[in-house]
């Protein structure tokens, strides 16, 4: 019996086992094995409990910051980051890719890096404010949901050295620290205005055209520098004398780098074509 056999066994044995235990249908989705496209049924177990945590600390997020505990809330989401980062490395370590892991993934960052930081946000510093208050979370919700569905149709077709857009994870990592850095002030409406308008700039930050370094060279298998180290460590350091602080600094300064550097370039362009006019009056 061959390997493909002992598969197809595997599934058939798995698809009669699960209703008889549990009144659920199995899942099933098509892979391409060897160049054939086939059907398998059931999901790989240990980058979906990844994912799950992550999810769980999107939930936990939003159930701190629904009871003012709003550090708990950030460090939550933090959390959700690092193992948002490890799930799809997991998933490719041990070749258990799939349609269905993708997009549970995506769910998962809709909820731990739109919904919950949104919320944490509003809890904290946007109620004040009334209708603009929620009117800007929505709009951050709304941006990160359109953000994740762009991204999910266009992983195949963009430059992976960037993004396109801010990225959901580092627009949660800027309100988390916020939020974070926040709740140590005593709220003010000049501070709601001002939590409410960075929010409308994270939010339509996700949605431009802006590009943003993706660092995926990073993931590469290779060796680097010894002062790479030295400097990541030092990363670490600085973050450990103010995290909320520190973290909303480089959040922030990354979420800048966007326009920033399209405005550079533009400007570069130009200054390489030189003025027409200028040029027209010296001849």
């Amino acid at each position: 019996m061959t390997d493909r056999d002992d598969q197809k066994s595997d599934d058939e044995g798995l698809a009669l086992s699960v209703p008889d235990v549990l009144p659920v249908d199995e899942h099933e989705e098509v892979v391409s094995e060897n160049g054939e496209r086939v059907r398998r049924k059931g999901v790989y177990l240990l980058p979906n409990l990844v994912t799950t945590g992550a999810l769980f600390g999107g939930f936990f997020a939003i159930v701190s910051a629904m009871n003012d505990n709003f550090a708990n809330a950030a460090m939550a989401i933090f959390a959700a980051q690092i193992l948002d980062g490890f799930d799809g490395r997991v998933a490719r370590m041990t070749n258990t890719t799939s349609a269905f892991g993708t997009e549970y993934d995506s769910l998962s960052d809709m909820v731990s890096f739109g919904l919950a930081p949104a919320i944490a946000l509003f809890s904290w510093g946007l109620e004040p404010l009334g209708k603009f208050g929620w009117a800007a979370a929505f709009v951050y919700v709304t941006c990160a949901a359109l953000r994740l569905a762009r991204f999910n149709t266009q992983t195949s077709t963009e430059d992976k050295r960037y993004f396109t857009g801010l990225a959901s994870p580092p627009a949660a990592t800027l309100m988390a620290s916020g939020v974070w850095m926040g709740s140590e002030l005593d709220m003010t409406p000049q501070l709601s205005v001002a939590a409410a308008l960075v929010t409308i700039f994270v939010g339509l930050m996700m949605v431009s055209n802006f590009r943003y370094q993706s660092f995926k060279g990073l993931d590469d298998n290779h060796r680097v520098p010894f002062v790479s180290m030295f400097i990541v460590l030092m990363v670490f350091i600085v973050i450990t004398i103010d995290p909320p602080k520190v973290l909303f600094l480089l959040a922030f300064t990354y979420a800048a780098s966007g326009p920033v550097g399209w405005m550079w370039a533009a400007w570069r362009k130009r200054s390489t074509k030189g003025d027409p006019i200028t040029e027209g009056e010296d001849q």
